[in-house]
């Protein structure tokens, strides 16, 4: 038999990714990474990386959510690290979707080296929205700006032959 204290240093190593709503402000994402590195130190969880992948647009509408800001956490923990976060993700109004994946079963929490890099949350940059229709121009009610016309290619090999001059009688 292992003692306790062997077995507390096992972990499972586990991946989320989180999305936020594309609206969302700078400081309310910053809150809920630190909420995220809260609820991991508390529960005597270990964070590995954060990487903010930053705005991207959704496979289908999410809550009428065509964008999102897709942040991705690697983490070391047991199984009720995974449902605090989870309860936690859930009761956020800015975040719309979160998935978790665990990827190792037994990891040795003192073996895992982190850069203090890999788990500085960047601050998200507010940015112009692309030029998404809005919900007047999708449903046909409004119509939107024409498109400028591409200008016509030109090669050499597909331009028409020049007419050829017809032969002089001589």
């Amino acid at each position: 038999m292992e003692s306790t204290a062997q077995q507390s240093r096992w972990a499972r190593e586990y991946e989320t990714i989180y999305i936020l709503r594309s609206a969302v402000e700078p400081d309310e994402a910053e809150r809920v990474a630190q909420r995220v590195d809260e609820i991991v130190n508390r529960l005597s969880g270990k964070l590995v990386k954060v990487d903010n992948w930053g705005k991207r647009k959704l496979a289908y509408p999410i809550q009428r959510n065509s964008r999102g800001v897709f942040v991705y956490l690697r983490y070391l923990g047991m199984g009720d690290l995974v449902m605090e976060l989870e309860r936690n993700l859930r009761m956020l109004d800015s975040v719309i979707r979160y998935q978790t994946v665990k990827l190792r079963e037994r990891v040795d929490v003192a073996e895992v080296q982190v850069d203090p890099e890999e788990v500085k949350f960047l601050r998200i940059e507010m940015s112009e929205e692309d030029d998404e229709p809005n919900i007047e121009e999708r449903l046909g009610m409004v119509s939107r700006a024409p498109r400028p016309e591409p200008e016509p290619y030109e090669d050499e090999e597909s331009a028409a032959p020049e007419p050829e001059a017809a032969p002089s009688e001589g």
